[in-house]
């Protein structure tokens, strides 16, 4: 996913549960990760794990920053953004997951862009 151009990245639908795994299990993509407590230990203690998600977050907030198709009021990029924040909170830690959401707010932002409140509300709480 690193070396997707920015295309594919808006089309391919199912490794955003892989690169950035939860404890729940995904409804889009069923056979996705689950977190378990052992998987969240290793994670978090593994410093090639750590690399990978901090690059694959960069990677997404370069996505974010070069396209605006989904600066709108709904979008299923909002859905992986959520799932960003909160992998990245879970996994790395909340400045990492809070310096993505402020990436992706000053964006929202910077564009006048009418994100809707559901996704906003989710951003705020993850």
């Amino acid at each position: 996913m690193l070396a997707f151009d920015d295309a594919s990245i808006e089309r391919v639908h199912d490794f955003i549960q892989w690169l950035f795994p939860l404890r729940e299990r995904s409804g889009a993509q069923p056979n996705a990760p689950v977190l378990t407590e052992a998987d969240l230990t290793a994670i978090r203690r593994s410093p090639a794990a750590q690399a990978t998600l901090l690059a694959a977050a960069e990677r997404m907030a370069a996505f974010y920053a070069r396209n605006d198709h989904w600066l709108t009021g709904s979008d299923h990029n909002h859905l992986r953004i959520t799932r960003i924040i909160a992998s990245l909170r879970l996994l790395v830690g909340d400045a990492q997951a809070d310096n993505f959401r402020a990436q992706i707010l000053t964006r929202v932002a910077a564009n006048k862009a009418p994100v809707g409140a559901t996704a906003m509300a989710y951003w705020g709480r993850v």
